[in-house]
């Protein structure tokens, strides 16, 4: 639908923040909206929370519901049944500012060139003291995701705004962590352009939670870490980052790092994988780029994203 933002908002166990969550979406000054409440097999009374704010909503609230399998698999539940011209993910315990999809939209309707919006972030203690503004380097102008994105991940999940278009290009959401970086980073490989909307759009909520991609099991973490970076490698390939970019040995001592870790709790395999890419990397990149790329994303998959470069 021409001007619909699809609002994405997986939740587990989290009842009163993703009523909060919720609310600042409904209180939007852009319409049209919708807005799909994926339950990721909540065990308290988050469904009831979900089923009230429904029934208060009906015209703009769907909830969907499916067994416990963790944030990437409730957004891809949440991104199959979307109508919107526009795709935004909100996590169950941060919020958007008023004026985000309005000002976002804006941006994308004077850019054509360009498939994402962002803006700034600001980060916000519990008690709601601002923490930080900007939030990590939301405020920066960048033209592509890359070569940045082989360093960090430099906003959060709520900042871009998406065109349909580049959400269904760059495909499903993984089901490993960490899974916003790797749907990213498949878009910086499809040459995504974007542009700054020049506002504060939204709020990160610093605080303790097992469900963080930072908390929880170091070795399932690192296990999820292994799978992830060949291909951030791969999508940096196809997004053509150059050769004597700085970026690329950053990447090598991290894979390096990990690889350690990884021999560390037996993942023999996994490390040495990770310990091979980076000494390619460190030596420079080697010349056969695309048969590197098939190797972190496959073969079919980095076809496609190549052909989907050349016709950008």
């Amino acid at each position: 639908m021409s001007g619909l933002v699809s609002t994405i908002i997986p939740v587990f166990n989290r009842p009163e923040m993703v009523r909060r969550a919720t609310l600042s979406v409904l209180q939007q000054t852009h319409r049209p909206i919708e807005i799909l409440l994926v339950d990721d097999g909540s065990t308290d009374h988050t469904p009831a929370v979900l089923a009230d704010l429904q029934r208060r909503h009906p015209a703009e609230i769907r909830v969907l519901r499916q067994a416990n399998a963790g944030p990437g698999a409730a957004r891809e539940r949440g991104r199959l049944v979307a109508r919107g011209a526009y795709i935004q993910y909100l996590d169950s315990d941060d919020w958007l500012l008023p004026n985000k999809f309005a000002d976002q939209v804006a941006a994308l309707e004077a850019s054509p060139d360009c498939c994402i919006a962002y803006g700034t972030a600001r980060l916000v203690a519990p008690d709601g003291t601002v923490l930080a503004e900007p939030s990590r380097r939301t405020a920066e102008l960048h033209t592509g995701l890359f070569p940045l994105l082989l360093v960090e991940r430099w906003w959060h999940t709520h900042t871009p705004l998406f065109r349909r278009s580049i959400s269904d290009a760059a495909g499903p959401w993984p089901r490993f962590r960490p899974e916003d970086w790797d749907l990213e980073a498949r878009m910086g490989a499809l040459g995504a352009r974007l542009v700054h909307c020049g506002s504060t759009v939204s709020c990160q909520l610093e605080h303790d939670s097992p469900q963080r991609v930072s908390r929880g099991s170091q070795r399932s973490y690192l296990l999820d870490e292994a799978r992830f970076l060949p291909r951030l490698y791969a999508c940096g390939l196809l997004a053509g980052v150059p050769p004597e970019a700085s970026q690329w040995q950053h990447l090598a001592r991290w894979c390096f790092l990990r690889a350690r870790q990884l021999h560390g709790i037996g993942a023999v395999a996994q490390g040495d994988r990770l310990l091979a890419l980076s000494r390619h990397l460190s030596d420079r990149l080697p010349p056969r780029l695309y048969q590197l790329a098939r190797q972190g994303l496959g073969a079919g998959a980095a076809a496609q994203l190549a052909g989907s470069l050349r016709a950008a």
